[in-house]
């Protein structure tokens, strides 16, 4: 049997192709009952939609391609997932690419989209110190502005005020500061920052809410309390365990994410340090993989799945035939600490190393 044609479609529901084809797009007014004529001999001859055609067409083919680093993160998974619920409500479908940290693969991805007709293509998470490739980025979210698509910067800082992209964002350094804060008031002054890549946009805004946070309290920063690494159970693990070899002193871990929180409490608990009557532990995220952790981990809240909802939302067509104007600036998402079991009060003489 042979597939389906828009003109099949139209002549069983007794109108002309460009009424289909409005149908289709949701670009024009149809009256309801002939849109629901159209929408029966669609399901009647089970027509589907030629994405090469409508590409050649110069016309959108409701794709929205999301680049992350990591698939398994659930950092990005979460966001992706937001992206995803959205676009599905406005019948549009998603393709997910991993980077996996690679600036050329990303770039590559951005040009793959850009030729499948994306209506937007999401960048998600921090970005590196690299100007080369912020031009690079700027001149292709230029290229996708032209064609009718937009580029999307999610938990990503800006590549210029002129270059048009779609910003959302979230506290991240007010985040950090007030977890650090939350350890100073109860009496953690030498506290373990672990982990975080040291050149990514997201280790330096929570590093910088971090050190913000000491010196209005007056405990300072000290460089040997700071250790950056990957944002995986694995560098938690394996730096924390080094470290409590040594004679660092410290009464309390900032995790850089709930991720290296995990692999910091498996150290702890193999090294016959408690938590967190000797040593408290913060995270930050608030992802569900560590909700089994015991005790319950005190961290910051990221509103990841609203991120990816809001970036689908801000770059979508309005209800006419432009695009619905984003704004200057970029929106940005609050975050807040989320207190539970991991942190305990430190006594006059303390506990800890």
């Amino acid at each position: 049997m042979r597939r389906a044609t828009i003109n099949d479609v139209a002549e069983r529901a007794g109108v002309s192709s460009a009424t289909v084809s409005r149908v289709l797009n949701h670009n024009y007014p149809v009256a309801q009952a002939t849109r629901d004529r159209v929408e029966l001999a669609i399901r009647e001859l089970g027509y589907v939609i030629n994405a090469h055609a409508r590409a050649l067409a110069g016309t959108s083919n409701r794709t929205v391609g999301i680049i992350v680093q990591d698939l398994v993160d659930p950092f990005f998974s979460l966001i992706a997932r937001g992206v995803e619920r959205e676009a599905s409500e406005s019948g549009r479908l998603c393709m997910v690419s991993s980077t996996r940290g690679d600036p050329e693969r990303e770039l590559a991805f951005v040009d793959l989209l850009h030729e499948q007709r994306a209506d937007m293509v999401i960048l998600v998470g921090g970005a590196h110190s690299d100007r080369s490739h912020s031009k690079e980025l700027a001149k292709r979210a230029r290229d996708l502005h032209a064609g009718g698509s937009r580029l999307v910067l999610c938990g990503r800082p800006s590549i210029g005020q002129d270059v048009p992209t779609v910003s959302v964002e979230y506290d991240n350094e007010g985040g950090a500061f007030a977890i650090t804060d939350h350890l100073l008031t109860q009496g953690h002054e030498r506290i373990l920052y672990l982990g975080g890549p040291p050149n990514l946009s997201t280790t330096r805004d929570r590093l910088a809410g971090h050190r913000r946070a000491l010196d209005m309290r007056g405990a300072g920063h000290v460089p040997e309390l700071v250790h950056t690494g990957a944002f995986s159970p694995a560098f938690g693990h394996h730096r924390l365990s080094e470290i409590l070899r040594s004679t660092l002193e410290f009464s309390a871990v900032f995790a850089a994410n709930d991720m290296v929180a995990i692999g910091a409490l498996q150290a702890l608990e193999e090294a016959g340090v408690r938590v967190p009557d000797d040593i408290s532990l913060v995270g930050y995220d608030d992802v569900p993989a560590a909700l089994p952790l015991r005790p319950r981990l005190t961290t910051v809240h990221v509103p990841l799945e609203e991120m990816g909802r809001q970036s689908v939302r801000l770059a979508s067509p309005g209800e006419g035939d432009g695009w619905r104007p984003a704004g200057e600036g970029a929106v940005k998402l609050g975050t807040h600490i989320v207190v539970r079991d991991s942190v305990r009060a430190r006594g006059p003489r303390g506990s800890g190393r």
